[in-house]
């Protein structure tokens, strides 16, 4: 397969609102390094770690929810440690989410592996380093709003799914994050209360589908305009 020098991508020129994203038709094809793979974009998503990470959310010096500064930023106060590592490095393409097809692979990476259908680990601790640093893929590493994207390899996960690369972009940040608490709390024949799980919600919606995995009751109080209204279930699996 030949690849293309160049490709599209949206790429994010420094923390603030929507003005510092600009959409680029003559971005250079990343390279896979030495255990890396490259892969073709089927799909991604935009997650709220997306909007956090293009504000600059995550600087110590800002406060309030996400929606609260989402369209113009923060004027610059976060811009010394505003992304989960602290300073962000720009230009960056961001796309914490990515369904794609490996399409070459770097050294040490065995090529067999070119051809498959891949989700991409978001988020995951570097090896040698300290335990509390974290690589977020489209923050600490560009991500998936770009035609190509490069990731370690043992982040690029094969899969095998009758659903589309859209439906499947819709899952890795926010089901990661909802099995993340689910094994953090070690849930095993409790009944389980889950807010948030209709509407716009996408991690609650995921939490409700992790349960099953343990031998637990569902519950969920939500109506999608916000309101509550009980509606308990028993798990089944």
């Amino acid at each position: 397969m030949t690849l293309p020098a160049t490709m599209k991508a949206v790429v994010l020129t420094g923390h603030g609102g929507l003005d510092k994203l600009e959409w680029r038709e003559a971005v250079p094809v990343p390279q896979p390094d030495a255990g890396e793979v490259l892969i073709h974009v089927g799909a991604s998503s935009v997650n709220n770690t997306d909007v956090n990470t293009r504000t600059g959310w995550y600087s110590k010096s800002v406060r309030g929810d996400t929606n609260s500064a989402a369209t113009e930023g923060y004027g610059g106060i976060s811009d010394a440690d505003g992304s989960w590592s602290g300073a962000l490095s720009f230009p960056r393409i961001q796309g914490a989410d990515c369904c794609g097809k490996i399409v070459a692979v770097g050294e040490g990476v065995d090529g067999a592996r070119v051809g498959e259908r891949v989700l991409v680990r978001p988020m995951h601790r570097p090896k040698s380093t300290e335990p509390d640093v974290l690589v977020t893929f489209g923050s600490e590493r560009d991500g998936a709003f770009a035609e190509y994207t490069t990731v370690e390899s043992e982040h690029a996960l094969k899969i095998d799914s009758t659903l589309s690369d859209i439906e499947l972009a819709s899952f890795p940040c926010a089901f990661s994050t909802a099995e993340g608490m689910i094994q953090r709390a070690a849930l095993g024949g409790e009944r389980v209360l889950i807010t948030g799980c209709l509407g716009r919600c996408r991690l609650g919606r995921r939490a409700t589908r992790q349960t099953p995995r343990c031998p637990c009751h569902r519950g969920h109080q939500c109506r999608e305009d916000g309101g509550a209204e009980g509606a308990w279930g028993r798990c089944h699996g």
